[in-house]
């Protein structure tokens, strides 16, 4: 029996279920005057379609303005709760509970672990790139404007005040 394949950025029940106790609450700022009535407005967005949309960014790498409107709804909503949940840190909780079920399952050897990194220019990404179009600079001496004389009077002011 072959399963179905599911988007790699749709979140699944079982996913879900492991993430879900991990959503924060939300509350109303404590500084803020609000100045509609509790309940007034557009309900909020359901917390596994935000979630989604957001691992939907994630995989795609698309921007958060072209999150599918008709799946996802607002895309500003959701960049909102997006940076509600960093502030609260649920992507951090959610890490360290991956890492955790990770380490049940396979074990991490934590005696032995390595970081790999390089910070530097790409070597031929000059040749390959050429100069920069927004550079205005210029790479020489600057040339005498067209029709203008290309030397200067040995007399740099004549007084013709006093005609004779």
């Amino acid at each position: 029996m072959a399963t179905k394949r599911v988007e790699s950025w749709v979140v699944t029940d079982e996913f879900w279920q492991r993430v879900e106790p991990l959503i924060p609450e939300r509350v109303p700022l404590p500084n803020k005057t609000y100045l509609r009535k509790p309940g007034a407005g557009r309900p909020p967005k359901p917390a596994r379609q935000v979630f989604e949309a957001i691992v939907y960014v994630l995989r795609t790498g698309c921007q958060w303005k072209a999150l599918p409107k008709e799946r996802f709804g607002s895309a500003s909503a959701v960049h909102k709760r997006f940076l509600e949940w960093e502030r609260a840190g649920l992507f951090e909780s959610l890490w360290k509970a991956g890492l955790a079920e990770y380490d049940d399952m396979a074990g991490i050897v934590w005696r032995w672990q390595s970081v790999d990194g390089a910070m530097m220019k790409a070597p031929l990404a000059q040749e390959a790139a050429g100069p920069n179009p927004t550079d205005r600079g210029k790479k020489g001496k600057q040339e005498a404007p067209l029709g203008g004389r290309p030397w200067r009077p040995v007399v740099a002011h004549r007084d013709r005040s006093q005609r004779q």
